[in-house]
């Protein structure tokens, strides 16, 4: 059976409240001349609805009746233990995001009373799997074969969604990378479970299990804090440094589990080419222990070589807002922030960036923020370890020069 929405004509009186409530702007209101006391009536649109279930809760007349479809019923929770990481590699070396993910995952796997598992999918890539369990995780599922040299959607996605069904994991942790990006909705749909993207924040609640994903939505405006109560496995994407490197434990011991390859149940719709590696940056603001940042107050794109020569001094590296970006100040390669890259440096300087959410969840991690602002009540000002209000094109040079001095000095 498909999903339904129905409304009754006879119970509804068109007072408009459901489509006021509809947040997918759904619903709307007919009129009804033939009706003897001129009600209107409610319409759904099938191409808009999300089947959500607000307008038959917003309802006063019980006018909306709302059938879903069996198989997307609850499923017995009980059977679904233990959090997993997917340990994602590109040509034999593990990313970043995966011991990120390793250290909240045994965080959360220890409020819930479970293990931590990695599941590793390539080819060659036994030598790794002692660097997992040194990171934390109990167990490492093993997927090897030459079939998983290069990544690609179809069998990567098989593998997963095999072994998901056949172990029930409770949550599923993967990094808002390109790779994870690519395939982790793929498995989600396949699995008939939710996915919640780039989340900023993760915790349980002790008394349902359930997990609860914090992201930036409508345009890093608010904070939502999504949840998945009927269905398992929990999945969630998020985005590199979040949270801090699981530290390593040398020598621990955990379990290997040899996952069987059936080459034969792996569809493949692609054929990979080759590999070509992105030349067009020379500079990673990602691994940078020092960024200088600039915004919209920086107001033209000179102002950027005075954040270079800062940062160059510092042996930092430049970063930016989407408004300087957008201004082509400086490359998008700069960006930082929900619609750019995701930092935690030691120090991080903002100069001329008001802080907008979208802005903060990119760069709220740092250790030092040190805002530099005409206006002293703008978010970033706020939000800073210090805080120099002023004219950057007065501060920045000060600053630059008496760190050349100190240096010269010394």
């Amino acid at each position: 059976m498909a999903n339904s929405v129905e409304v009754l004509s006879d119970k509804c009186v068109g007072c408009g409240q459901c489509a006021g409530a509809c947040p997918f702007g759904a619903i709307s209101t007919l009129e009804r001349p033939e009706h003897p006391k001129k009600f209107k009536l409610a319409v759904v649109d099938l191409n808009k609805c999300a089947y959500c279930g607000t307008c038959s809760q917003t309802c006063k007349f019980s006018a909306i009746e709302l059938k879903k479809d069996a198989s997307q019923s609850s499923v017995d929770k009980s059977e679904y233990k233990g959090v997993w990481v997917y340990a994602e590699q590109r040509h034999g070396e593990i990313a970043d995001v995966v011991y990120e993910l390793l250290n909240e995952g045994k965080r959360l796997a220890k409020q819930l009373g479970t293990t931590l598992s990695a599941v590793l999918i390539g080819d060659g890539l036994k030598s790794k799997v002692q660097d997992l369990i040194n990171r934390g995780a109990d167990k490492v599922y093993v997927c090897d074969d030459p079939i998983f040299i290069e990544f690609q959607d179809d069998p990567y996605t098989s593998i997963l969604t095999q072994l998901i069904k056949k172990e029930n994991p409770e949550i599923i942790l993967i990094g808002a990378t390109n790779i994870g990006r690519s395939f982790s909705s793929r498995v989600a749909a396949r699995i008939h479970t939710g996915l919640t993207a780039d989340c900023t924040s993760l915790e349980i609640d002790a008394q349902t299990r359930n997990l609860q994903q914090t992201r930036p939505a409508f345009g890093g405006n608010i904070m939502a804090t999504i949840l998945t109560p009927s269905r398992r496995p929990q999945m969630s994407t998020v985005r590199r440094k979040v949270f801090k490197e699981a530290k390593v434990e040398e020598g621990r011991k955990g379990e290997i589990v040899d996952c069987k390859v059936d080459v034969a149940t792996l569809v493949n719709r692609t054929k990979f080419l080759g590999f070509i590696k992105d030349a067009s940056s020379n500079i990673n603001i990602g691994d940078a222990d020092i960024i200088v940042s600039g915004g919209r107050g920086v107001g033209k794109v000179e102002g950027f070589k005075l954040l270079e020569e800062l940062a160059e001094i510092l042996g930092g590296a430049v970063g930016a807002s989407r408004a300087a970006v957008d201004s082509e100040w400086i490359p998008y390669s700069h960006q930082i922030g929900q619609t750019g890259k995701t930092v935690a440096p030691k120090v991080y300087i903002a100069c001329g960036i008001s802080g907008q959410i979208q802005h903060i969840v990119g760069m709220s991690s740092s250790d030092i923020i040190i805002a530099i602002n005409k206006d002293a009540s703008c978010p970033m000002m706020q939000t800073a370890t210090y805080a120099l209000e002023g004219d950057l094109y007065e501060i920045i040079p000060n600053i630059t020069k008496e760190i050349k001095a100190i240096r010269c000095n010394s």
